[in-house]
């Protein structure tokens, strides 16, 4: 990959020019990668003001369905193409993938932003465009750590990618904040604020972004049999989680339905199949022969688990804020979306603090003891906020924030260090490929298993709940056993979507018995109970994956650089790392430096020894 722009005739081309490569290569990348996972987590916060905007009622069951595919769909179809993009920028240049990515998802949020038509049909055309904005940031995705990777020797890969991947976590809770305030405005405005940013960076990157001229003796080969097996599968259990959620046949779940159930066994049948399919081809959509490196396979194990146990994270963070803490506190429901995204600030702001410094130290000391420490940090955290009351000190709940954010902080940049400088350089673009599907598969599964447990409990102790806080607040025992055995998913979306369901479940009360049910405490005082049943036993699962994701961090062994890598490796304090690479996302860097750095990093190599750990072929123990 290279970068051109025009250079001063007095000063050195060649270093120049390979620093401001580097430098526009983690600018635009990075953008990128923000861009797209700000729009993975900005409709969670801002689909209150959508669904008003057309008109779709929170409490129908068909609309459910709604709500969970413009969630998980954009993710579904990253997690299922990322993987395909990255081999087809290995063959056809990763820069020409991400850029056209770039144009693609720009044109599917324009899409969503103009959609013509309003409720059941509005609702289906932001899908669809959502689809297309998730091709879009399967291709950026895909190609942006494999940019990266190229432009960066592995002794400032870490402190790059650091910057990279917590720009991408560090997006997906901005989201929730940009989400928030942009719905108070307007609910297509969450769909523009992505336009400029996708405008920007196809321009910038088609300007500045190219390949270096590659072989192409071999033409890439795509795994159709692979991709429609792991594509359709995924697709499959999606569906049925999406059914399984709604009611059927007198039950408050739909788990029973052969339909639910033909999808759910048919999914698994043709994800099992896959990985026999993968293995036997010559052209696997995820060449298994990369997991034969420990290091690799170690981090990829961190990867999808770490993403599994924080998928639906925000999905309950915002459902306890919005649904109970924020209107225990006097905040009413239409303003619980905005305020939940402030309160959970101190994550976001986690994440930016642990990210680069943790990138540029693993960079001399390796990846093992930074993500091990950080994953079980975020497993103490879990287990907080499992102890916390639903009505909470916020300033114990923000320290746990702010902790979780840290732990995923210090896993993040150095296990995808780890994972891209394990592989070798012809395999970067798959490598990438396979860690984006590794996260966005994990998030999807998350957020369904996060959804489905949260309803488990909720089904197993709301309708009792509701029933006899309506019989105590003076409502007639037909109206509370009617509203009781409304789905408790609903209700439970119903807050998520900032709406009170207690107007809907119990329309016509008058008087004291009105007053008394349709105060803002009453549903959350009704609702603290189960959702902490359905917290536990969702958060207890997280804490169990973080631990086998500990304890496969703890086996990859010490700091492992793929023999591609040549040449001897100069290290940097954190303090030198971060002044350096602080200009970085300036464009154009200022070229007199950039030359005396070169120069003396020169220097530095040809007089001192070769760190260890480093160079060709070394390995961990």
């Amino acid at each position: 990959m290279t970068a051109h722009r025009s250079r001063r005739s007095d000063v050195p081309t060649a270093p120049t020019s390979e620093t401001h490569a580097r430098r526009v290569a983690l600018a635009v990348s990075t953008v990128g990668v923000l861009t797209v996972t700000l729009n993975s987590s900005i409709l969670l916060i801002s689909l209150p003001a959508i669904f008003a905007g057309l008109g779709l009622q929170p409490l129908a069951p068909a609309n459910i369905s709604y709500l969970l595919w413009m969630l998980m769909g954009f993710l579904l179809v990253t997690a299922v193409l990322v993987v395909t993009f990255g081999r087809l920028g290995d063959q056809y240049g990763r820069a020409r993938l991400f850029n056209a990515g770039f144009l693609v998802f720009t044109v599917g949020a324009v899409g969503c932003a103009v959609v013509p038509n309003s409720g059941a049909a509005g609702a289906l055309e932001i899908i669809v465009f959502r689809v297309v904005q998730g091709v879009g940031g399967a291709m950026v995705m895909a190609n942006s750590t494999a940019l990266i990777t190229d432009a960066f020797p592995p002794d400032r890969r870490g402190f790059a990618l650091g910057v990279n991947q917590v720009s991408a976590l560090a997006g997906s809770f901005l989201g929730l904040l940009v989400g928030g305030l942009l719905a108070e405005w307007s609910w297509r405005a969450v769909f523009w604020i992505s336009v400029p940013f996708g405008v920007w960076g196809t321009w910038m990157g088609y300007r500045t972004l190219h390949d270096e001229p590659r072989k192409r003796s071999q033409a890439v080969h795509i795994d159709w049999t692979g991709n429609l097996t792991f594509g359709v599968g995924l697709v499959s259990v999606l569906v049925a989680t999406v059914y399984g959620l709604q009611p059927y046949g007198g039950h408050t779940m739909g788990w029973t339905s052969p339909t639910v159930l033909s999808f759910l066994i048919g999914g698994v049948i043709l994800l099992v199949a896959f990985g026999f399919v993968e293995v036997r081809i010559d052209d696997p959509m995820i060449d298994l022969r990369l997991f034969r490196i420990r290091a690799f396979s170690a981090g990829q194990a961190v990867n999808i688990l770490t993403s599994m146990s924080r998928g639906g994270l925000q999905f309950m963070l915002i459902v306890w804020l919005q649904g109970i803490w924020l209107p225990l506190h006097g905040y009413s429901f239409g303003d619980t979306p905005l305020w939940a995204g402030v309160y959970m600030l101190p994550l976001t702001l986690g994440f930016l603090v642990a990210g680069p410094a943790s990138g540029a130290v693993s960079d001399r000391f390796g990846a093992r003891a930074f993500a091990t420490g950080g994953l079980l940090l975020t497993a103490a955290t879990f287990l907080g906020l499992i102890l916390l009351p639903a009505d909470f000190d916020y300033t114990v709940f923000a320290t746990l924030l702010a902790c979780n954010g840290i732990g995923m902080g210090l896993m993040a940049a150095p296990n995808s260090a780890a994972i891209m400088n394990a592989v070798p350089a012809a395999d970067r673009g798959a490598a990438s490929g396979i860690r984006a599907t590794g996260m966005n598969a994990g998030m999807v599964i998350s957020m369904a298993a996060f959804f489905t447990l949260m309803a488990a409990g909720l089904a197993g102790r709301l309708p009792d709940a509701l029933r006899s806080g309506l019989l105590g607040a003076g409502v007639d025992p037909h109206t509370a056993d009617t509203a009781s055995h409304v789905s408790p998913v609903g209700s439970l979306f119903a807050a998520f979507l900032g709406d009170n369901p207690v107007r809907n479940l119990v329309p016509d009360a008058t008087g004291p018995v009105a007053d008394r049910i349709y105060d803002r405490r009453f549903f959350p005082h009704l609702i603290a109970d189960p959702f902490q049943h359905g917290l536990t036993i969702a958060f207890t699962a997280a804490i169990v994956m973080l631990l086998i994701a500990a304890a496969a961090s703890v086996m990859r062994g010490a700091r492992y650089v793929h023999e591609d890598s040549h040449g001897r490796l100069h290290e940097d304090s954190i303090a030198e790392a971060v002044a350096r690479e602080a200009g970085a996302l300036a464009v154009p860097a200022n070229p007199g430096e950039e030359v005396a750095y070169e120069e003396a990093i020169a220097e530095a190599r040809t007089s001192s020894p070769a760190p260890a750990g480093f160079g060709r072929g070394a390995r961990g123990s």
